[in-house]
């Protein structure tokens, strides 16, 4: 699918941030193709209870990908990557179909190492790269390190810590400068509709929303489904454009 831009139409998934299942049925209501079920705090976005996971996969038909994280740093330990290993199997055992995680290294770098175990524990499970991406140093070694990481099906990237409005151009020439790149690119964090067509002329197949889908654009209220509508409808809309 990623790089057919002549001819068909481009099919783009659609990921929506969810907080419990009373943000499902808007999320499928209006198109989204897959669930990234994160729990928030003062400390920014965490792992979910096995409970909640399981209450949010049995209201879901699209596939749940869970967030994999227990503290507020991008490094994590051995005692910690157990326990995220265990939890991760609590996660598949109550429906989830993947997990999103992601670790740096004491240099800033992607930590391939910790990346490849925990994706080796758990057994081709597909998985994402958060937002921890944006905080590598090197952005062209980040990459690079990424396309190499087993089971990985997207990294969420806004080009810049600071999102979109700042990153935006810098990860533009990024997906331009290498198809597999472009693939594996899924945009998120301060997307707006403008940045759609270029993102998708690019050779991105897949983006990344929050608070853009709910009322207010904030966390306290729930996932919309006129919101996630319009844009399902402005993605296949860009896609047909496409030829």
């Amino acid at each position: 699918m990623a790089g057919e831009t002549t001819g068909v139409q481009a099919e783009v998934l659609l990921e929506v941030t969810v907080l419990h299942e009373r943000d499902v049925p808007g999320a499928l209501e209006g198109g989204a193709d897959r669930l990234h079920l994160v729990r928030t705090g003062p400390e920014g976005s965490q792992s979910p209870s096995p409970e909640l996971v399981s209450a949010v996969c049995r209201h879901s038909d699209v596939p749940v990908f869970v967030l994999l994280r227990l503290g507020d740093s991008w490094t994590t330990t051995g005692g910690e990557l157990a326990r995220l290993v265990g939890l991760a199997h609590d996660y598949l055992g109550s429906g989830a179909a993947g997990v999103s995680f992601g670790f740096l290294d004491a240099d800033l770098g992607v930590d391939s190492a910790v990346c490849t175990h925990l994706a080796e524990r758990l057994d081709g499970v597909p998985w994402t790269f958060h937002r921890a991406f944006d905080a590598a140093l090197e952005p062209d070694r980040a990459w690079r390190r990424a396309l190499e990481l087993p089971g990985l099906v997207a990294v969420r990237t806004a080009g810049s810590p600071r999102g979109l409005e700042v990153g935006f151009d810098d990860l533009l020439a990024t997906l331009k400068s290498d198809p597999r790149i472009a693939a594996l690119a899924m945009p998120g964090g301060g997307l707006v509709a403008e940045h759609v067509p270029w993102l998708l002329r690019a050779g991105v197949r897949q983006v990344h929303l929050g608070v853009q889908v709910r009322p207010g654009a904030t966390y306290r209220s729930y996932v919309d489904a006129g919101h996630v509508r319009s844009w399902r409808l402005l993605l296949d809309d860009a896609g047909a454009r496409l030829r």
